[in-house]
Parts: structure tokens; sequence; C-alpha cells
């Protein structure tokens, strides 16, 4: 298979490439990869789109959460921290 088809029909390197170039940089040969096989898979075109939106909605998720302060019910910790000493005295 030549060097171009494999590109072209690998869309588990290009959603991985994907989601490479949204936490950092990519070379350029992997962004040349990536956009040739964007070009004629409108599957991963559409993962794409969705994985920004994604990350979008985390990234707005994490900012509005650190402006409020949570804290755990005391009777969640009390039952939490029994059952984690009976998984202790199990041993």
């Amino acid at each position: 298979m030549s060097y171009l088809k494999k590109v072209i029909y690998n869309c588990k390197q290009a959603t991985f490439l994907i989601e490479k170039k949204s936490i950092g940089k990519i070379t350029f040969r992997e962004s040349f990869e990536l956009r040739v096989h964007l070009l004629g898979c409108s599957f991963c075109r559409i993962y794409k789109k969705q994985s920004r939106i994604i990350n979008q909605m985390v990234q707005e998720l994490f900012r509005s959460s650190m402006h409020q302060d949570y804290k755990l019910d005391e009777n969640f910790k009390n039952e939490l921290q029994g059952r984690i000493e009976d998984e202790l005295n199990k041993n």
C-alpha cells in the first residue's frame, strides 16, 4: 500500500493527530497527513468539530468551577471513612 493511501485511509491515526493537535503542537509532516486525510474523510471532519466543542465545554466547566468552593457532606465523609477502614481491616 502506498504512503498516500495509508494516510488517506487511516482514521485511527487522524483522530490521534486531532487530539494531539488540541493538546499541543504537531510536526509539519503530521499536519500534512492530517490535512490530506481530512480532505477526503467527512467522518473525521465531524470528529474534529465535535472534539473541539467538547474541549471548549470542558475548559469552560473548569473555569467556572474554580470560582466555587465545593465541600463533601460530613455524612458522606464518615461513610467513606468507615468503608476504607473496613477494607483495611479485611487484610
